[in-house]
């Protein structure tokens, strides 16, 4: 029993650090109708931070806990400016949420390049040493977060219940438009709850650091972290968002305790899976959320500029060109960057399919390239399969996901299904971990041999290459038949207006999941080849950053364009390996221009580029 209770207490001291990033989640989204994604970036940021205060300063540990918080704040209220509140009225929900992606990015660039990528161990507040409790053994910063998490509730609380600011603040979370006519500033109050909830971050920052490795990609963990435990208890609900990070915790810990810590994250991500099913909205439901009739979610998606059709052919031609002689130019290196670039290039025009043109946002794009890659590495190393079939089961194992999980999550919309793509592509990463028989665990598996056809061996960089060319030409041609087809102007339709679309005999259920299914082959075809090219795949080069790291070239090339995204990907791809010194800006550079594009140029450079063509 004690045991139990043990167990017990570290999950809710567990959960109150969830609950701490789900309040900042809830506090944004309840004003804005917006998902920020860079809510993690905000704790990383204020506990290495309060680190460098501390130990390069010299400063107090209170006083440099304060100064992060203030220089956070401070750093908060220039990106809220800058970025988040002018897109708010600029662009769709959909964007926006991958505008915060951008801006998380930013967040883990800034800190590679200030903070480096080792990892960070912050000393605790009051020494190593647990206290015991009638039996207990309980960590004094476990007890600190805990405490901070409460003063922090009922200080939320004393604000929106009791202050004139917090009647504001509400005002513009149920109706923007009328708060906007008894004189409340919209803006500032969209500002505040930004600046706010970066300020939320930093303290959890402050008091979580020393409990965590911080790296420059913890933001990421946390975010997710936080995003789950939000999305569990109730986005629009302050009560929901302590809940959900308490239950979260709590599961994460039996879980460990009882059945294995490499399965605890695919258990918490299943009972997310559940609630999204079963009650999108979270287990409690927010008392004064948004009214649907006047959240923002309608403003319209602006087409994208397009070639004529001669000089379409033209540039097609001028890249095919181009394609089949760059190899020979070009060293080992940029061959080999050249190579992942096309083969990101198949996913991502899968991904442009859901996305750009069907209007569904995924976040879990990299789950269905491990599932191909996995496979195909799997049956031709352990049972000696053909390339071509073992490329071929995994294409099948993908779809048969990609049916079940479009058939479950068919009925969630927007932000409810970028986060059951977001929990599918987790539980991958967690079954890629936990099935180490298969996929050789975190170590990877290794000792995949060459992909061949007929005999014929691709054993060299020239040979993949002219392979992954070929595969590209054949389905970018495909693709663009189709989204020139009636399919296509259906899913255009649908990204308009589902209901409209469907009130012209558009069969809104069948095209939603035909496009589901092409983005899962292609992305699985595409993991394949990954695999086959480096001869090894791990968790970490088909992981949920991967397909945030796709979400990101998408935008940068441009949606709804197909051949966009291959703008996109180079940028990522070869640009880093062409100019290996500023390889450590990547990140930053990936974030500036995801957030910078998001705002600036919601066509992406494909758009951009089209438009001063037509001039």
């Amino acid at each position: 029993m004690t045991e139990l209770i043990q167990i017990v207490v570290g999950g809710i001291m567990q959960g109150s650090i969830f609950a701490l990033l789900a309040m900042g989640f809830s506090l944004v989204y309840r004003v804005t109708g917006v998902i920020n994604l860079a809510q993690g970036g905000f704790c990383t940021l204020g506990a290495l931070l309060g680190f460098s205060m501390q130990s390069r300063l010299g400063l107090p540990p209170a006083l440099a806990a304060l100064g992060a918080v203030l220089v956070t704040s401070a750093f908060a209220a220039l990106v809220g400016r800058v970025t988040f509140v002018p897109g708010l009225s600029r662009l769709t929900n959909s964007n926006m949420l991958m505008m915060s992606a951008g801006l998380l990015t930013l967040f883990e660039g800034l800190v590679l390049v200030v903070w480096g990528s080792q990892p960070y161990a912050l000393p605790p507040f009051s020494g190593e040493r647990p206290i015991a409790v009638a039996g207990l053994l309980l960590p004094t910063q476990g007890i600190w977060v805990m405490g901070v998490t409460f003063v922090i509730i009922v200080g939320l609380w004393y604000m929106l219940a009791r202050t004139r600011l917090g009647q504001s603040l509400r005002a513009c979370a149920e109706n923007p438009t009328a708060a906007r006519l008894v004189g409340v500033d919209v803006a500032r109050m969209q500002l505040f709850s930004f600046v706010l909830a970066g300020a939320i971050g930093a303290v959890a920052g402050v008091v979580v650091g020393p409990a965590i490795s911080l790296q420059f990609d913890t933001g990421r963990l946390l975010t997710i972290s936080g995003f789950v435990a939000v999305a569990i208890g109730g986005i629009a609900s302050f009560p929901g968002a302590i809940a959900g990070g308490l239950l979260l915790g709590l599961v994460g810990q039996l879980a460990t305790a009882y059945v294995s810590s490499l399965f605890s994250n695919a258990l918490a991500l299943g009972l997310l899976l559940i609630v999204l099913i079963w009650r999108p909205s979270g287990l409690i439901r927010g008392a004064a959320g948004r009214r649907q009739d006047v959240r923002d979610e309608a403003r319209v998606w602006t087409h994208v500029t397009r070639l004529s059709a001669r000089t379409a052919w033209i540039g097609a031609f001028v890249l095919l060109v181009a394609g089949l002689v760059l190899p020979w130019v070009l060293d080992a290196g940029l061959l080999g960057a050249l190579i992942i670039t096309l083969i990101l290039f198949i996913t991502l025009i899968g991904l442009d399919v859901l996305m750009g043109y069907g209007g569904q946002i995924s976040l879990g794009q990299a789950g269905f390239m491990a599932i191909g890659g996995y496979a195909a590495g799997y049956f031709t190393t352990a049972h000696d399969w053909p390339p071509v079939l073992a490329i071929l089961a995994g294409i099948g194992i993908s779809l048969v996901c990609a049916m079940i999980l479009a058939g479950v999550t068919l009925r969630l919309r927007g932000l409810y299904m970028a986060l059951a793509t977001l929990a599918f592509g987790l539980l991958i990463d967690s079954c890629a971990i936990g099935f180490d028989d298969i996929t050789g665990g975190p170590s990877g598996l290794v000792g995949i041999g060459d992909f061949d056809l007929f005999g014929f061996a691709f054993d060299t960089p020239l040979r993949m290459y002219y392979l992954v060319l070929g595969v590209v030409v054949l389905v970018l041609v495909a693709m663009a038949g189709a989204m020139r087809s009636g399919f296509g102007r259906a899913l255009q339709a649908i990204r308009t207006d589902p209901l409209a679309a469907a009130a012209l005999g558009v069969n809104v259920v069948g095209c939603k999941m035909a496009a589901f299914a092409i983005s899962a082959v292609l992305a699985s075809l595409a993991g394949s080849l990954y695999a086959f090219q480096f001869h090894f795949l791990s968790p970490d080069m088909v992981g949920t950053p991967r397909s945030l790291e796709l979400v990101s070239m998408l935008v940068i090339g441009g949606e709804g364009t197909l051949l966009g995204p291959l703008l996109g990907s180079a940028l990522l791809t070869v640009l880093p390996t062409a100019f290996q010194p500023l390889a450590l800006y990547k990140t930053l550079a990936s974030g500036v221009l995801l957030a910078g594009c998001s705002l600036y140029l919601p066509q992406g450079m494909f758009g951009a580029l089209t438009r001063v063509l037509r001039r």
